[in-house]
């Protein structure tokens, strides 16, 4: 391959690269549903193609030390620090969908699809029970570094 046909690979990929979608790994502010006051920040992370949500700090020092008695799975008696909140989630075009998502307050689990807004400053997670329509949404935004 000459030089030239290299050059002309290279800028023929250039635009694709420089339009690609927003990732949802990285750092977010999530916000409690009924008061609307920054709750907690997670981390999600891709591992295998999967995402995966992990609480890295709350706002209240007394979650500090607290566990998920509640839970009914593996994280039962979890500290809620570092506890994974979001599992099993995949890519499926400009969504995200098939995971779970775990209330740490009361230890329920929901599906839960995701997907990204304004240009990926925002994330709007849905969970629910049976189908998305009757599920409750959730915006949270991405905490800059």
């Amino acid at each position: 391959m000459t030089h030239r046909t290299a050059l002309c690979l290279l800028l023929l990929l250039l635009p694709s690269a420089a339009h690609a979608a927003p990732s949802p790994v990285g750092d977010w502010r999530t916000f409690d549903d009924r008061t609307g006051k920054e709750r907690s920040l997670v981390r999600i992370v891709e591992i295998g193609g999967e995402l995966r949500g992990r609480i890295l700090a709350t706002t209240d020092p007394a979650d500090s030390n607290k566990t998920c008695e509640t839970c009914t799975d593996d994280r039962k008696g979890q500290k809620t620090i570092g506890l994974e909140v979001i599992r099993g989630l995949h890519q499926d075009g400009d969504h995200w969908d098939g995971g779970r998502a775990l209330d740490p307050e009361t230890g329920s689990t929901y599906h839960v699809t995701l997907h990204l807004e304004d240009g990926g400053k925002k994330l709007v997670l849905r969970g629910y029970i049976g189908i998305p329509l009757f599920g409750r949404s959730q915006t949270w935004l991405r905490a800059t570094p």
